[in-house]
């Protein structure tokens, strides 16, 4: 396994929207165990494809408190969502920063798990949160454009000034 390097917002990689997965395979296997490595390694409890500059439509989850509950989704779609919910999200690609983010409090996502198998989950709490979040990265969307223009601006800034001042 591989520790897989992650796009830092605003990077325009992060904007690509992913495409379906044709076909479960190995490779896609292996792709998935980097990414639950490299989810860990951060301290996340989400990673989608895209934030490792591979922009096919798999997710990863867990959050649990002991790390052994992996999650994977593989072409998710949310088939239904209720209730409305404000809490405050992180990224692994936009590190450092916490902004709150209204999202649906209940959903329903059918997706492929690792091995093509379809399945269909019920959501609340966290990790309905994380999926929705997640899900928002296969449409080349960052949390942040959640919030408004000024507070992204502002993040933008911030991110490219510490860059700036690490290199």
């Amino acid at each position: 396994m591989a520790l897989l390097p992650i796009l830092q917002y605003p990077d325009p990689r992060l904007h690509k929207v992913a495409k379906s997965v044709a076909t479960v395979t190995e490779q896609t296997r292996k792709l998935i165990r980097d990414m639950a490595e490299t989810m860990y390694a951060a301290s996340g409890v989400g990673l989608a494809a895209t934030q490792v500059d591979v922009h096919e439509r798999i997710v990863v989850i867990d959050v649990s408190d002991t790390h052994d509950n992996l999650l994977v989704f593989i072409n998710p779609v949310l088939t239904s969502s209720s209730g409305s919910e404000e809490s405050e999200e992180g990224c692994l690609s936009v590190p450092g920063i916490y902004e709150n983010v209204t999202r649906a409090e209940q959903v329903t996502v059918s997706a492929l798990d690792a091995q093509g198998k379809a399945f269909t989950l019920e959501a609340d709490g966290l990790l309905a949160i994380c999926i929705q979040h997640e899900m928002d990265h296969l449409q080349g969307r960052v949390f942040v454009e959640h919030l408004s223009h000024l507070k992204q601006t502002r993040i933008r800034a911030k991110l490219i000034k510490q860059r700036r001042e690490t290199l």
